[in-house]
């Protein structure tokens, strides 16, 4: 079963034209002719809304369910949802970016390979009917992303599944922390938590081999360190469960951040500055204490912004 938008869209605004056109695009829509838009039944719901607002600004526009009448039919239209050709289109951007990938810088690599995720989890939204194809761009992202940690940083941490216990924080005061060196988003918000939140009084370590860690110290961010990426969490939001620092929303709104510029998924509003910021103080920084000393002054920022709330939250 399908639903279908039959529509006449309005002349003006010019506005609404595109954005509708812009929406059902988006939707994946398949176009039976124009102003007849398919989509699976269950997608429904975003055809009414499309429809609302086309009679909201003069124009016409009705959401009816579309039965095959045949086997022969129903075929026919799930065929035109074949994103077959899509699939093959993402396929070679992502084995470009890996045939580039030694001549790139690390920033740019980082930030390419999100591009490609984001743009193969936005064709999987569409994706309605998906196959074989869709599961092996899948493991092709993931290939990407494990050359690209490859490439550039020696010791990338592996997800783990394991229970995050509630830690007290005066087990950890003037420790030694240790990382990989020259760190990146991850490694340097959580230098800038533990340092603000968990132990005022830390001392980095920064690690060219994860094999050789200083006695007694606590790793992170690393294959095997004692705080790492635990299933869908990257190490900053682990470290923010584990000492029981999830419930501030300014945290939780950095680590939105964080998880996406690390791990990709969810694209948010603020994160290509803080990448572009982070990737200046980079090249600015040699020293790694450095940089992580200059690093935490823009997440002290960060932390300041008002969280977002909710109408009638108290802040």
């Amino acid at each position: 079963m399908f639903a279908i938008l039959i529509t006449t869209l309005p002349t003006q605004p010019s506005a609404v034209r595109l954005r509708v056109w812009r929406a059902l695009k988006a939707l994946g829509c398949v176009a039976l002719r124009d102003g007849a838009y398919v989509l699976p039944i269950a997608h429904a719901p975003e055809l009414d809304a499309l429809a609302q607002e086309v009679r909201q600004h003069g124009g016409a526009a009705s959401v009816l369910a579309l039965a095959p009448r045949d086997t022969a039919q129903e075929l026919d239209l799930l065929a035109q949802f074949d994103r077959s050709a899509a699939f093959v289109a993402w396929q070679e951007g992502a084995r470009s970016l890996l045939a580039e990938l030694p001549q790139l810088r690390e920033t740019e690599s980082r930030r390419r390979a999100r591009q490609v995720g984001d743009a193969l989890a936005a064709l999987q939204r569409i994706d309605y009917y998906p196959g074989a194809a869709s599961a092996q761009a899948q493991a092709e992202l993931a290939q990407l992303r494990h050359a690209v940690d490859t490439h550039f940083s020696r010791g990338e941490p592996q997800a783990v599944e394991a229970a995050l216990p509630l830690l007290k924080r005066t087990g950890f005061q003037r420790k030694c922390w240790a990382t990989r060196a020259r760190p990146w988003v991850d490694r340097l918000a959580c230098a800038w938590l533990i340092r603000r939140f968990i132990d005022p009084g830390a001392r980095f370590a920064w690690l060219d081999d994860t094999l050789q860690l200083p006695r007694g110290a606590i790793g992170f961010d690393f294959d095997g360190a004692r705080f790492t990426h635990v299933g869908q969490r990257v190490t900053f939001e682990v470290l923010l469960a584990s000492f029981g620092l999830d419930a501030d929303p300014a945290l939780q709104a950095i680590a939105t951040t964080v998880h996406y510029l690390d791990a990709g998924g969810i694209p948010v509003a603020q994160a290509a500055g803080l990448e572009a910021v982070l990737a200046g103080l980079r090249e600015v920084h040699t020293d790694d204490d450095q940089l992580a000393h200059a690093a935490g002054a823009i997440f002290d920022a960060l932390y300041a912004l008002p969280a977002p709330t909710t109408p009638g939250t108290p802040r």
